[in-house]
């Protein structure tokens, strides 16, 4: 009975695995695409008579050297982590405060509110296209990465807030009681007991708006023209697509090189970003 039992778990799990294989191929097979395509040879990219999924011919690193040398892709990067960091900072700065507000004070309509916040965010940037226009032209930031800042905040804010607040809800109010007795005001115990618990939130919030920034392309091909101020994905694409022509390896190789990381900051926190969606939803 026991060997029995012991293979039934066995037969689960390798039908388990099995069943997840296809969805798993389909989601490994763009990066693998990607990294072969990156290090091939250029003459390699183009013989459709041998088996794309391998090399035929020495890697090279030529591609990175051409990314380098011949595009502004260190300039672009540098605009992109300080509007990142930036973005991040006036995200967490505003998301904190309203998300606590909505978790923790029983107002009338408090739900109705935070569903509202974060519907905002499901507004297509084509329909505030021109109205943050309007505000951008009146600071007088059009061709400067400085008008994604003023941007980016009217998507990442309603999200992160929505998300945040769901955080808040987990936390046992009697934490923030106990830190008020001790002494603490009210600012005091959110920032001492209230932010600390709250670190994985604080995480997948600061990745989502990360992710949010580098992906956005509308705002930051119309709004920022000069080539000097645009962001990774906006300026890439400007330098290496020339009309019909692609340089597929560079590009293969700019998108390595900057979605690895996030995938890897994905990968550690998983298990918190399913917990922060879930509870989200559920509220």
């Amino acid at each position: 009975m026991k060997w029995r039992g012991v293979l039934r778990e066995i037969r689960r799990h390798v039908l388990i695995y099995a069943a997840l294989a296809p969805f798993l191929l389909i989601a490994l097979f763009p990066v693998f695409w990607m990294a072969i395509t990156a290090f091939k040879q250029e003459a390699e990219l183009y013989r459709m008579d041998q088996v794309p999924f391998w090399f035929h011919l020495p890697p090279t690193l030529a591609h990175f050297e051409t990314l380098f040398a011949r595009t502004y892709f260190g300039t672009l990067m540098l605009n992109t982590a300080l509007l990142m960091a930036l973005v991040v900072l006036i995200t967490l700065v505003s998301a904190v405060p309203a998300g606590y507000v909505l978790a923790r004070l029983r107002l009338p309509g408090s739900q109705t509110l935070g569903t509202a916040i974060f519907a905002t965010y499901l507004v297509p940037p084509i329909i505030l296209f021109l109205p943050l226009a309007r505000v951008v032209g009146i600071l007088g930031l059009f061709d400067s990465w400085w008008a994604l800042l003023v941007v980016y905040p009217t998507f990442t804010i309603p999200f992160c807030t929505w998300l945040l607040a769901a955080f808040f809800k987990t936390l046992p109010p009697a934490i923030e009681e106990a830190a008020w007795v001790d002494g603490c005001g009210l600012a005091s115990g959110i920032v001492r007991v209230v932010v600390p618990l709250s670190w994985p939130g604080l995480v997948i919030a600061t990745i989502f708006t990360c992710t949010l920034s580098l992906n956005e392309v509308l705002y930051a091909v119309v709004y920022v023209g000069v080539r000097e101020q645009k962001t990774i994905t906006a300026g890439l694409t400007a330098s290496l697509i020339r009309g019909d022509i692609f340089d597929w390896g560079s590009l293969m190789a700019a998108a390595l090189m900057v979605g690895f990381p996030a995938a890897l900051l994905y990968l550690f926190f998983i298990d918190h970003f399913i917990r922060s969606i879930s509870g989200a939803v559920n509220d």
